[in-house]
């Protein structure tokens, strides 16, 4: 009997990928698919250095050292479930089984209390860096038990990515919660690609700048407190050309699609009265960019001003207005998406570390970014910050940047160019700076057709009117 080290189901890309990072960091990796499928014949036809590859889910089980690691890299929702179902007759108490793909965290849960009755450790990984990360280095978010974690960890900080030397895993919490993290992580990166896109429409239809030009303004911004991932690849891709000469960006059909890691987060947001509206917009500009035939109706149908270059003049100070208004959407996505997730920490008894998960967010991930080392500082020193958006570190930025989103607000509405998240991001930061909101007149709505009573702030107690 073989004594292997981690067992992994799922050879896809991510799959395959992290079996050869494993391997590649000194473990021995068994590695199962449940169809024949070209990664696993190809480790028949061309071993590799400890991998080794299984047709029978009794033997890729038993060649697995005790307690034995299973990590499922197969598609979320109803494939989990079969899997989990055709394992459970080969393991022993003890045992673990954690699932690496992007499964809903309720679903999480359900399957963390059905194989803890079973003396089964079960951990929801969420994984983030795509492929390559995949091999080479990403970030993760184990939930679970604490003592499964410990069992896998050393392996989980050796395949990380590293900040600085620092593994980008850290335990995050009880049952869903990795899966959560990994899920409001997704939310984020949402807001965050359409922030950059709206900012990118902005450089070519009122700037008048080519792509080279564009290229080069996010290579440029990526030198300074904008540098992350997404800004680079940005600047990469703007550039990038096919094999006839021409760029390949203005060939790409304008239709995102998703994968419904933003819709949930929009979800849970909805259901923990927690108001993430820059990632929830994010999702819905999405979906509206799925409406092509629509869209191009419209466009013969409905009146708008006609989009014209700004002057020379004021070009570069257009093009700083957007760097801050970018800067300062990312701002307040984060500190949506960090309320969220202390909002579910709560609700859920989670206890989340938060400068642990921004930590985690630093490499290897596809959110990573420079400033997130401001949201580690400011969670290391107290894990219960009420709210990013005012904190010291952050407060002078947003207050300075706060003119330069108007501004680039206002000349998108006159030029009829459709800037639905950085709208969002205004939107709610008034909203959240307003002693005195229009929600009164709502309550006395509600009071007046349905007798939902309403608090005064004169006196004390719960009122109702007859406004008839």
């Amino acid at each position: 009997m073989s004594n292997y080290d981690i067992g992994i189901i799922g050879m896809g890309v991510m799959g395959k990928n992290l079996a050869f990072n494993i391997a590649n960091n000194g473990y021995t990796v068994a590695v199962f698919n449940r169809s024949h499928n070209q990664a696993v014949d190809q480790l028949f036809q061309n071993p590799v250095k400890r991998l080794f590859p299984y047709l029978s889910i009794n033997k890729f089980i038993n060649s697995l050292c005790s307690p034995r690691c299973i990590l499922l890299m197969i598609q979320a929702g109803d494939p989990v479930d079969e899997m989990i179902n055709v394992l459970l007759p080969y393991l022993n108490k003890g045992d673990v089984i954690i699932d690496g793909g992007n499964s809903f965290y309720k679903d999480t849960m359900r399957r963390f209390n059905f194989l803890t009755e079973k003396s089964i450790h079960f951990i929801g990984m969420g994984i983030s860096g795509g492929e390559d990360g995949a091999l080479h280095g990403p970030a993760i978010m184990p939930g679970g038990s604490i003592e499964a974690y410990d069992i896998i960890k050393s392996i989980l900080k050796k395949i990380a990515a590293k900040y600085h030397q620092e593994p980008c895993v850290k335990y995050i919490g009880p049952n869903g919660s990795g899966h959560y993290v990994k899920m409001v992580h997704n939310g984020i990166e949402y807001s965050d690609m359409q922030l950059i896109s709206e900012s990118y429409m902005l450089l070519k239809y009122v700037s008048g700048m080519n792509n080279i030009e564009i290229s080069n303004v996010f290579k440029s911004w990526n030198q300074g407190e904008l540098r992350s991932y997404l800004i680079e690849i940005t600047g990469n891709i703007l550039c990038k050309k096919d094999s006839d000469g021409q760029f390949i960006i203005d060939f790409i059909l304008d239709s995102a699609s998703s994968k419904g890691t933003g819709a949930w987060t929009a979800q849970s947001s909805l259901e923990l009265h927690s108001p993430t509206s820059m990632i929830t917009e994010s999702v819905f500009s999405r979906y509206l960019s799925e409406c092509k035939a629509n869209r191009m109706i419209a466009s013969t149908l409905l009146l708008g001003p006609r989009v014209s270059k700004i002057s020379d003049s004021l070009r570069e100070e257009f093009i700083e207005d957007i760097r801050k208004a970018l800067f300062l959407g990312k701002i307040i996505s984060y500190a949506q998406g960090f309320s969220l997730m202390k909002k579910a920490s709560e609700n859920y008894s989670w206890n989340l570390n938060f400068a642990n998960i921004a930590k985690i967010f630093r490499s290897g991930c596809i959110i990573r970014a420079d400033f997130l080392n401001y949201i580690v500082s400011e969670y290391s020193a107290n894990n219960n910050l009420l709210d990013l958006l005012f904190t010291e570190s952050l407060k002078d930025i947003i207050n300075a940047y706060q003119s330069s989103l108007r501004n680039i607000i206002v000349i998108a509405i006159n030029q009829g160019i459709s800037v639905p998240v950085f709208f969002s991001a205004l939107s709610y930061y008034d909203a959240y700076r307003t002693i005195n909101s229009s929600s009164n007149l709502i309550q006395a709505q509600r009071d007046y057709f349905g007798s939902h009573t309403y608090q005064r702030t004169d006196k004390s107690g719960v009122f109702h009117t007859n406004w008839l």
